[in-house]
């Protein structure tokens, strides 16, 4: 369904990834603090040099470049999320700082302070989310879940929220917005789906928390939301889907907050199943019909087909890490992340099933954070006992990262070359070229 056509190497941990809304462009946030921000080739620019036959990316000569690469945050870099309309990139960390930042150029425009739990200690981020142009909502190891005004002109470090609720008793683990009724003026969500400990919660912008379901004896990790099904009787085609620690799909009827009303059992296993970490619905353009990817703890993404509700394919990610991340960019590519790798993903067509691989270009450039350009340090080490399943650690720092540049291979298809993390490196088959 799918096939890996470039794997980039990170040099820590990967915590979050995002997707830019309308340009084919992916940022990560690192366990070592690290923000870095790819371009991937785009197919329509590409292919004018190919007319009449698939696009120069899909036959191997396009170009993935680093736009830029920062130590964004004193410890890790828990959240990532782009602003509708992909201008700013807003990144949190378990320095306790939101910063805000040019998505073109990575520069740091203002800064907000998370606020602290009631001890006094850092309340380390969980979600990010740009609802609006006018609203960010922020969630908390602490259950709190933050709304932020845009349209307020913050200070370097900003004052307090606008509002804060508490959604549910554990950490906020996933938050999905729902769409924008028939009747709304300007296009914008201003209700959202938060999952946390064993419960689902709705907010409203205006009322607060509206509802929370009954107890699903189940941690609830991922969601997402699917439109366009088929609706009959009560059901309107459209449903919230959310993932839990058993490897477990569950579908929820929008307006239906009570409970779940369908499951899908994604992966089995002795023990039980793998926890599902992440979720993203496969674009209709691809003509799959509607088509969910599940990102595992195991290191899977597996398809499941909604309507029929079961798995019809999958593909590994990584062999020992989970995904964390995973999404589709305005090309219909997959993106998966995991480990200290993100994979690019085509879709598989028999014209590109010719062992071509995707080449490419990776310019490592400066560093643009005023004041957070430290080098990599021992923050960025890790034990081996820190390396737990995310299920466990999602919610809690799982700081540093361990630095291990020969791990650094970059490898588009069969081929891979090691790099020194702060060179530019050029890549072409059979060989590599590193600048000093």
């Amino acid at each position: 369904m799918f096939d890996t056509v470039c794997t980039l190497p990170l040099s820590s941990d990967l915590f979050t990834q995002a997707i830019h809304p309308r340009e084919p462009v992916v940022s990560v946030g690192l366990a070592g603090g690290h923000v870095q921000t790819f371009r991937l080739p785009s197919e329509d620019a590409e292919s004018n040099d190919d007319a009449g036959s698939n696009s120069s990316a899909r036959k191997g000569k396009g170009h993935i470049n680093t736009m830029w690469r920062t130590r964004r945050h004193k410890g890790s870099c828990r959240c990532l999320g782009f602003g509708v309309d992909g201008e700013t990139l807003y990144s949190a960390g378990t320095d306790g700082l939101v910063k805000i930042a040019k998505t073109e150029s990575g520069q740091v425009e203002n800064k907000i302070a998370i606020p602290p739990e009631s001890s006094g200690s850092v309340d380390a981020p969980t979600v990010i989310h740009a609802l609006s142009p006018q609203t960010l909502l922020l969630a908390t190891d602490s259950s709190a879940l933050h709304l932020y005004d845009l349209r307020v002109p913050y200070s370097r470090v900003s004052a307090k929220p606008e509002q804060s609720h508490h959604p549910h008793d554990d950490y906020v683990s996933s938050l999905t917005p729902l769409p924008a009724s028939d009747t709304s003026t300007s296009g914008f969500s201003k209700q959202w789906i938060t999952t946390g400990g064993t419960t689902l919660a709705v907010t409203d912008l205006r009322r607060g928390v509206l509802v929370r379901s009954e107890d699903q004896e189940e941690e609830l990790i991922s969601s997402t939301f699917m439109g366009g099904l088929p609706s009959s009787g009560t059901s309107r085609g459209e449903k919230v889907i959310v993932g839990n620690s058993a490897g477990v799909v569950t579908l929820w009827e929008k307006g239906a907050w009570d409970d779940q009303d369908e499951r899908i059992y994604v992966h089995r296993g002795n023990d039980g199943g793998e926890s599902i970490e992440t979720m993203a619905v496969v674009p209709d353009e691809l003509g799959q019909g509607k088509l969910l990817a599940t990102g595992l703890a195991n290191g899977l993404v597996k398809f499941v087909r909604i309507g029929p509700n079961k798995v019809i394919s999958e593909v590994v990610h990584d062999e020992t890490e989970g995904v964390v991340g995973l999404g589709f960019d305005v090309e219909g590519r997959m993106v998966s992340g995991g480990g200290q790798v993100v994979k690019v993903w085509h879709e598989a067509v028999d014209a590109v099933g010719n062992g071509e691989a995707l080449a490419g270009e990776k310019h490592m450039m400066g560093d643009s954070d005023d004041s957070d350009d430290d080098s990599d340090s021992d923050r960025e080490k890790k034990s081996a006992g820190e390396r737990k399943k995310r299920k466990k650690a999602k919610g809690k720092d799982r700081s540093g990262g361990q630095h291990n540049t020969k791990s650094n291979a970059l490898h588009y298809g069969p081929i891979g070359c090691s790099q020194d993390e702060f060179k530019p490196v050029v890549l072409h088959f059979g060989k590599c070229h590193g600048n000093a």
